[in-house]
């Protein structure tokens, strides 16, 4: 072997100048903006966000009480937390989470939105929020 001049070998020498370029620091340490980070970002792509469920465990009388109850907690949840996905909230029992029905309509309206009035509504579809669009056929 004559030496050490590989081809592919990299001589990389903290706080020593490259060539055409001035020093990087005083003893050994800065950088400048011209050099490459230290961490290199990552090769994966950040993961989009998923969807979660939370489930709330609570006692009612019959069916009709509990979907009232759970309609009025997901609409108080969603005045807190905007962010939730009102149109994806289920009611089930306890021990049957594969019986998991709608609580919400869903409808998809003209401009893309969604209706947030009861399952099994009567009348028009309603968009969210206060005055949301209405559309659909009425009380035909």
């Amino acid at each position: 072997m004559r030496g050490n001049n590989s081809p592919h070998r990299r001589w990389w020498t903290i706080g020593a100048p490259r060539a055409g370029r001035p020093p990087t620091g005083s003893a050994g340490g800065g950088t400048t903006p011209a050099d490459p980070p230290l961490i290199a970002p990552p090769r994966r792509s950040v993961p989009p966000p998923r969807f979660f469920t939370v489930h709330l465990g609570f006692t009612a009388a019959g069916a009709a009480d509990a979907r009232d109850a759970a309609v009025a907690y997901a609409e108080a949840l969603s005045l807190l937390r905007p962010e939730l996905a009102l149109g994806a909230a289920a009611l089930s029992p306890a021990d049957a989470w594969h019986r998991a029905e709608r609580l919400f309509c869903g409808a998809v309206g003209p401009d893309g939105e969604r209706c947030v009035d009861v399952t099994d509504h009567p009348g028009f579809h309603h968009g969210p929020g206060p005055g949301g669009l209405g559309w659909g056929d009425g009380d035909s």
